[in-house]
């Protein structure tokens, strides 16, 4: 029986390991959960990724305060996401407390309100329903999964999503 291949074969050594690793991390900012996944793909073991990790926070290649407001900032920006849900992927990704803390509070509110306001006036564009009531659901269910809290979607939904008389 033939098994496939690894898409990325192992390295076959520490140090071409670790190039690698470098080279990642200079392209784009990366955590210790996601250097670690990568060495794990390239079949390292796990003597040599810890020390592997450790050279490379030695070296402020990875420096997860860094990451998780560049993060934090990026996924705010570029695809609207609300404070809950970045909270939730930096804990999925093993940031400690303190960090994903800090860069939750860097985050602008101002600039959280007026991006849930866009995206729920854009989105009511497009939400279709038997009545109000229905439509309104739609859009903090969307809100909500976008990261938003309950009370800032209230006070940010669109006027024309009233009561209806019916309900």
């Amino acid at each position: 029986m033939n098994f496939p291949k690894p898409s990325n074969p192992s390295p076959t050594d520490e140090a071409k390991a670790l190039s690698k690793a470098a080279a990642l991390c200079v392209r784009q900012e990366m955590c210790v959960s996601q250097i670690r996944a990568r060495l794990d793909r390239w079949l390292v073991t796990p003597e040599a990724q810890e020390r592997i990790i450790g050279r490379l926070l030695a070296e402020r290649f990875i420096d997860e305060a860094r990451f998780a407001t560049a993060y934090a900032r990026d996924k705010f920006r570029h695809n609207g996401w609300g404070p809950m849900r970045i909270d939730s992927q930096l804990r999925l990704l093993h940031i400690a407390d303190t960090h994903r803390r800090a860069a939750l509070d860097e985050l602008p509110t101002e600039e959280q309100s007026d991006t849930l306001v866009r995206l729920l006036e854009k989105k009511a564009q497009s939400v279709k329903g038997k009545n109000n009531y229905e439509r309104r659901g739609k859009l903090i269910r969307f809100a909500l999964g976008r990261g938003f809290q309950m009370d800032e979607i209230m006070k940010n939904l669109p006027d024309d999503m009233g009561q209806d008389d019916e309900w």
